[in-house]
């Protein structure tokens, strides 16, 4: 049974920076499309970042380009979020997924979800 575990997030002021990590178990990330999504109060989950392991594909949404980024470590079996440049509207808690295929990642048909890691930025 595949498992993952997320750390990482926090308390931070706008502006600052955090790295979420999501360890698989029971499994290789390379195998899956994975993802992190993020839910805010009263609000839909929401995709942030997913990629394609088998071509590098990469999708951000719009309101965090150029200020996250996603990456892999295949030694720790562990796919990270970098979160820089912190704004008040990124409080959430974020959500590590791996679907079985890139496809599936976009209907959110997610074969395994993270429990989750609170990020709270103060503004």
């Amino acid at each position: 049974q595949v498992q993952l575990v997320e750390s990482g997030g926090g308390l931070v002021q706008a502006g600052g920076s955090l790295r979420l990590s999501c360890v698989v178990f029971g499994g290789t990330f390379s195998m899956y499309a994975m993802g992190w999504f993020r839910q805010a109060p009263g609000k839909e989950r929401e995709l942030v970042v997913a990629r394609n392991w088998s071509n590098g594909y990469t999708h951000y949404a719009e309101f965090v380009k150029g200020r996250f980024a996603i990456s892999g470590t295949s030694a720790k079996n562990t796919v990270y979020l970098q979160m820089s440049g912190l704004k008040a509207e990124d409080t959430a808690v974020y959500y590590c997924a791996a679907s079985e295929t890139w496809g599936d990642m976009w209907t959110m048909k997610i074969a395994y979800w993270g429990q989750g890691t609170q990020v709270t930025v103060s503004s």
